[in-house]
């Protein structure tokens, strides 16, 4: 029972790791964590509802698992092929354009639920 345990322990600490690796690698890793904070703020902000909060939670979490399994496919690819490649340049590009697909779904769901109360508030303030 104590190995169970410790290999759960150890799942989570390698994840946790992978994590934090991928934000101190990564830019755009960064950006994502940011823009994520952003959504959180604004939707503390607006007071969105549960359907919206796990709408947004869902998107949130869609573009950094892309992120993360970016930075994998792109980690591995350099690993098996340093030097230039046609197919390892495709395979990197495919993961970078999984990445963009959930970013700009994610980016209208955004919009789709914030807009309207961003157009409220500048009825009222404006």
């Amino acid at each position: 029972m104590r190995t169970y345990f410790k290999k759960r322990y150890n799942s989570f600490k390698f994840a946790f790791r992978g994590i934090n690796a991928s934000i101190r690698s990564e830019p755009h890793m960064r950006l994502h964590i940011l823009s994520a904070i952003g959504v959180v703020l604004l939707g503390l902000t607006f007071d969105v509802t549960k359907v919206e909060w796990c709408l947004l939670v869902g998107s949130m979490g869609l573009v950094i698992t892309a992120e993360i399994i970016n930075t994998a496919i792109e980690t591995i690819v350099n690993l098996v092929s340093p030097e230039f490649n046609q197919m390892a340049g495709r395979a990197k590009d495919l993961a970078a354009g999984a990445v963009l697909i959930a970013a700009i779904a994610a980016a209208v769901i955004g919009t789709i639920i914030f807009f309207p109360y961003l157009l409220s508030f500048a009825k009222i303030y404006f």
